[in-house]
């Protein structure tokens, strides 16, 4: 489980550490550095940035994070590869997929993967796990599973195509509201914001 901590204190997320949560997904960098700091006490932390990622913000966050789950183009890979310190291992990605095609969503196509796969895999300091959607909300179940199931068809085929680009083993789908779903389909890390933390502050008041 990935404890989705946007908007979240550092004094949450070590709450949550003390029960056992050690995977934490932040959307938003200089929040995400910022708590990092306040919990440099802690050892066995693992951030993952999970948010858009603008070209700029490459070379800290291929520095400062285990995993990235939103890699939609090869521009952005490339930046993160040239980026990732040689003293820390390579960097894990998810590349992901706009599986519903929707204009305000970013990511790539199912139809792209096959070509982004292959250029990334000769990217040297990227470990390529996986693939990553958020589905549309408020659809009938049946698409839900649907949009589910595409997405590891899709990993699947990219394993047996691409024996050697990566691990090719995580499926990075399923929020507090469809993770049933998800983990029944084949996710491998579900993002959990609300159903871990409770309901967000309204903008505004998150002090």
């Amino acid at each position: 489980m990935l404890a989705v901590s946007k908007t979240r204190s550092p004094d949450e997320l070590r709450e949550a550490h003390q029960s056992g949560q050690t995977a934490f997904g932040e959307n938003y960098l200089q929040e995400a550095l910022e708590k990092m700091e306040a919990l440099a006490d802690i050892a066995d932390l693992e951030w993952h940035f999970i948010g858009p990622i603008q070209s700029n913000k490459t070379r800290q966050i291929a520095a400062s994070f285990s995993w990235v789950h939103s890699v939609d183009r090869l521009k952005i890979a490339r930046r993160l590869s040239e980026h990732r310190p040689e003293n820390l291992p390579p960097l894990n990605i998810c590349l992901q997929v706009n599986i519903d095609g929707e204009d305000t969503k970013s990511g790539c196509t199912l139809e792209s993967l096959p070509g982004l796969v292959e250029a990334i895999s000769e990217l040297p300091r990227l470990s390529l796990r996986g693939l990553m959607a958020i589905p549309a909300p408020d659809q009938p179940e049946s698409t839900l599973r649907a949009r589910f199931r595409s997405m590891a068809n899709a990993l699947k085929s990219l394993k047996q195509d691409f024996p050697a680009a990566g691990p090719l083993d995580t499926l990075s789908m399923g929020m507090s509201g469809d993770l049933e779903l998800a983990i029944a389909e084949g996710a491998t890390w579900v993002r959990v914001g609300t159903a871990l933390f409770g309901p967000r502050p309204p903008k505004g008041d998150q002090s």
